[in-house]
């Protein structure tokens, strides 16, 4: 673990002196997914990835000042066709996979929504899913997503210039310390009931209560977030094993080229909204983004746009995901099993 924890500073580090898009992420990732491929025996550490999304959400939270969080609610319904139309293409993926390659239509619904690898490892595993090729489907998608949104926007030459920004505050350790307490009761809270992404939602969640209740005293050093990234990055890098391609090349493929075109019909769609909503085509680039929700929030960060709508999308989109997958995966199966039965005219 301290070899890999080593091993991805100094990979964000090049990457920061390269003056990459998202350095301390996608350094580490890389850094991490390379070792893993060549053999080497290194591990993420125990509780780095809740503790990056812990910090990252504190981050976050600061920006939902009363004024901003106003905002976000008067588009309540651009939040809602995003999250929509990443469950519909989320489907016409699965439905994709499940055509061209040998995967079974179950697991292929879940290695295809964007809910989280975990969330969906272990819903469909309830199913009776390929939990493994779910896992390599979430973790490539992760991958690729992270690595190339932030270097397509960087190269469109989109500047930034949001007008939302964090609460004004400075670095004071003792209200870092309550905001920080805060965050952690948040996430312990949601974990105890079960929540998926607690340590993500939850501290998001108390973080945004203090900010709108001006209840906030401390902002997060840079430095901090820095090395939010690299856990992060430290823990998605680590999902890729040495045999990744060998054991099955065509469901890597085909699954590798729908991210791609899912991402680039999901900036095709940003761009239309945008366009309706009035809204920079950048941000909702990220918002419909079939990344990652911390990922895609603290790309929205560090690129400066738009992150509380940013947030707000991909939160928005992740709850219906995980709350609608299982049960319109029950009704799909129950009307498939009604059309397979003998006389049946469906």
């Amino acid at each position: 673990m301290l070899t890999a924890l080593a091993a991805c500073a100094l990979g964000g580090a090049l990457c920061a002196l390269l003056r990459t898009p998202l350095p301390w992420m996608i350094g580490p990732l890389l850094t991490m997914a390379a070792l893993r491929f060549s053999g080497f025996a290194v591990a993420a550490p125990r509780g780095g990835r809740q503790t990056g999304q812990l910090v990252i959400a504190v981050a976050l939270g600061l920006y939902f000042t009363p004024a901003v969080a106003r905002e976000v609610l008067a588009r309540w319904e651009i939040l809602l066709v995003a999250a929509l139309f990443a469950a519909a293409l989320a489907y016409i993926g699965a439905w994709i996979l499940s055509r061209w390659t040998d995967t079974d239509r179950t697991t292929a619904l879940f290695a295809s929504v964007p809910g989280g690898a975990a969330e969906m490892a272990t819903l469909g595993e309830r199913f009776g899913a390929k939990t493994e090729r779910i896992v390599v489907a979430q973790s490539l998608r992760v991958l690729v997503v992270v690595v190339a949104v932030p270097f397509a926007i960087t190269w469109s030459g989109v500047q930034g210039t949001d007008d939302y920004v964090a609460a004004a505050l400075p670095v004071e350790a003792t209200g870092l310390a309550v905001v920080a307490a805060c965050a952690v009761a948040g996430g312990l809270a949601l974990w105890f009931v079960g929540s998926p992404n607690p340590f993500f939602l939850g501290p998001l969640v108390a973080v945004i209560a203090l900010t709108i209740a001006e209840l906030s005293r401390s902002s997060v050093p840079a430095e901090l977030v820095n090395a939010a990234q690299v856990l992060l990055g430290c823990s998605l890098g680590s999902r890729f094993e040495r045999d990744f391609l060998r054991r099955s090349p065509r469901y890597v493929a085909v699954v590798a080229s729908s991210i791609v075109a899912a991402i680039v019909i999901s900036a095709l769609f940003a761009a239309g909204l945008a366009y309706v909503g009035g809204l920079p085509v950048a941000t909702l680039v990220l918002a419909t983004a079939p990344g990652g929700l911390a990922e895609m929030c603290i790309t929205a960060e560090v690129l400066r746009l738009g992150v509380p709508l940013v947030t707000a999308a991909q939160v928005v989109r992740v709850i219906i995901l995980l709350t609608t997958t299982a049960p319109i995966f029950r009704l799909l199966r129950g009307l498939a099993r009604r059309s397979d039965r003998p006389g049946s005219n469906d």
